[in-house]
């Protein structure tokens, strides 16, 4: 037993283990143009909702139509309570997303207190943790990405790199995560190594 123990191959030898990469800007609206020319409706709301958020796969899946709509409009703002930390999050809604979640919901005849995206597994659910995983496998597959190397964080991850590395204040991306603590953000972004990266990068020796 110990010998075949010592002969089994360890899964993550020789591979980099790590937080998943965010999507670069122009990945972002590769994606985007490939939903829409494909008319997937629902899919191009809840990838540019991902994007915007910067919410947990929990928190986004759960997301009713009220949490972003007042009345017959939708917010620019809105606000969330996150599960994991029981700590409320706002985050912003921007027009590409506004407009993709007007169609998904008009579409539909969504009510308030519908999920904005519902199980077709469950009806009057919303859709799994699992599904949204693999819907975010299909995004990525769409411009040729290996899905193995993405995940949900990527899509939580995605637009605080942006905004780190344009303005590096890592205060407002802490906030925008809803990070209890700067320590949580700089681990989670991941960017005292990028910024080491980059400074050696542009030094010529």
């Amino acid at each position: 037993m110990t010998q075949q123990k010592q002969n089994h191959p360890v899964w993550n030898k020789g591979k980099l283990i790590g937080q998943k990469p965010p999507l670069k800007l122009q990945e972002i609206w590769g994606i985007r143009t490939r939903l829409e020319i494909n008319h997937q409706h629902r899919d191009l709301a809840m990838f540019n909702l991902a994007i915007d958020s910067k919410l947990r796969c929990c928190d986004l899946v759960k997301l009713k139509v009220r949490d972003v709509m007042h009345g017959n409009t939708i917010q620019s703002r809105a606000m969330v309570m996150q599960q994991k930390t029981k700590r409320p999050v706002q985050f912003e809604i921007t027009k590409n997303t506004r407009d993709a979640l007007e169609v998904w919901i008009q579409k539909n005849g969504l009510g308030l207190n519908d999920y904005l995206f519902g199980s077709k597994v469950n009806p009057g659910d919303h859709i799994s943790g699992r599904q949204y995983a693999r819907i975010v496998d299909s995004w990525v597959a769409l411009i040729g990405l290996d899905p193995a190397d993405y995940g949900t964080h990527s899509m939580r991850r995605t637009k605080p790199t942006l905004i780190y590395k344009k303005t590096k204040n890592i205060r407002a991306v802490q906030l925008l995560l809803g990070h209890s603590n700067l320590e949580s953000t700089v681990r989670y972004l991941g960017i005292e190594t990028d910024d080491a990266l980059e400074m050696a990068e542009q030094l010529e020796i």
